[in-house]
């Protein structure tokens, strides 16, 4: 496993290490939306910042991340009662451009249903973000459906999945971070709406 880079050891870019850390604080900001040319350490300071996060508490055992004081009841995984549970670091989970659907909200698992003749959920990304930090590099070349699930999701802290005769809805509640080039083209306006934040980045031009 790598580490990465520390979030206090990047010089510079006052602006960027402010609104990702200002969303951390209080994510009802509303995301950060992160342009600028490549080499500006969009995407090291992004992945750095999970460090800084305190542990999440969660269910033990839930693959959605419940929060063992207030357990969500409508949780796949659940009903779970309400206990001490153990806590884990915050993740930052990544949304690759060219993901699948499934990829993003889940699916069927395949496995189970071959092994055991059962309909089981596999999450998919949504899922993993719960929590935690959603970031979506090149965001502006995201694919349009993806964009629509993503924006559902985030307006709605649920995501509502009807695959192959299993119906799921869990809790989705992340940080959504996007950085983009504006050189590989521009945002969705839809897109571009849900981000409470937008950051302007350029690399620095003193060699020192």
């Amino acid at each position: 496993m790598s580490t990465p880079y520390p979030f206090t050891a990047i010089v510079g870019q006052d602006d960027l290490r402010l609104g990702l850390l200002l969303n951390a604080v209080s994510p009802a900001v509303g995301g950060v939306l992160v342009r600028g040319e490549k080499g500006t350490a969009k995407s090291t300071a992004v992945r750095a910042l999970a460090a800084l996060m305190p542990e999440v508490p969660v269910v033990s055992g839930c693959r959605f991340s419940c929060d063992p004081s207030a357990p969500d009841p409508a949780c796949p995984d659940g009903p779970h009662e309400a206990g001490p549970g153990v806590s884990r670091p915050a993740r930052t989970v990544e949304l690759p451009v060219g993901a699948s659907e499934d990829r993003l909200v889940g699916a069927l698992d395949i496995e189970r249903a071959l092994s055991e003749g059962v309909k089981a959920f596999e999450p998919g990304l949504l899922a993993d973000a719960h929590r935690g930090i959603l970031y979506v590099d090149e965001v502006n070349l995201l694919h349009d459906h993806l964009v629509d699930l993503l924006l559902d999701a985030a307006a709605m802290g649920a995501s509502y999945v009807e695959r192959e005769g299993v119906s799921v809805r869990h809790a989705a509640r992340f940080l959504l971070v996007g950085t983009m080039n504006p050189e590989e083209g521009e945002l969705r306006p839809q897109l571009l709406d849900r981000f409470g934040l937008t950051v302007e980045v350029a690399a620095s031009r003193d060699t020192d």
